[in-house]
């Protein structure tokens, strides 16, 4: 089975001015490409020749772990935003980010602090654990909380390529952006 790159549900200019066309061309038309050709390159006659990408994130190392879990995760950060988004949650998610975090301020403010101070590059996460509440953490390089039983509901990639042609090394400036651009709908549908 052949891993496919997925489009983006959105121009590369729709997210603009928050993250440009440039970084989108080289995140998901390059980045995001090369994971997706590294798997394929990869699995052909492994265990995970004909499976899916949270199987092989759940059980494979190395390489084929890395780019499979690359290419999951961009697809989840990128299935998350929007240039028109719901601009916060509702629902059952509002709720528990209220319980968990005092308002969805608190949260960002924990989820922020998470994603800007991660070490190197990697991925800041907001699941659901197994007793159903909520939960803020930090991955490395291309870590993925479904290896920990986690659910994720929401990503933000601060490997530099998602951010360094817009912001430099300015993480801080692009996380601030990144709340702009959230689709809180798609994110409470995870919940």
């Amino acid at each position: 089975m052949a891993f496919e790159l997925p489009p983006l549900p959105y121009m590369y200019t729709a997210l603009e001015p928050h993250v440009s066309a440039r970084t989108l061309e080289f995140h998901h038309g390059k980045h995001h490409q090369a994971y997706v050709n590294n798997l394929n390159n990869l699995v052909p006659g492994t265990a995970f020749e004909n499976t899916t990408l949270e199987t092989i994130i759940k059980e494979a190392e190395g390489g084929v772990f890395n780019n499979a879990a690359q290419v999951w995760n961009h697809t989840f950060y990128f299935e998350s935003l929007s240039a028109s988004p719901q601009a916060e949650p509702t629902g059952k998610l509002a709720e528990a980010l209220r319980k968990q975090y005092g308002s969805l301020d608190g949260f960002k403010e924990g989820f922020s602090k998470a994603a800007a101070t991660l070490f190197g590059s990697g991925w800041a996460w907001l699941v659901v654990k197994p007793d159903g509440t909520l939960d803020i953490v930090q991955e490395s390089n291309a870590g993925n909380p479904l290896r920990k039983g986690l659910k994720p509901i929401l990503t933000c990639d601060v490997w530099e390529h998602a951010y360094y042609l817009d912001y430099q090394n300015r993480r801080p400036d692009y996380i601030q952006a990144f709340w702009k651009i959230i689709d809180w709908k798609v994110i409470s549908s995870r919940f």
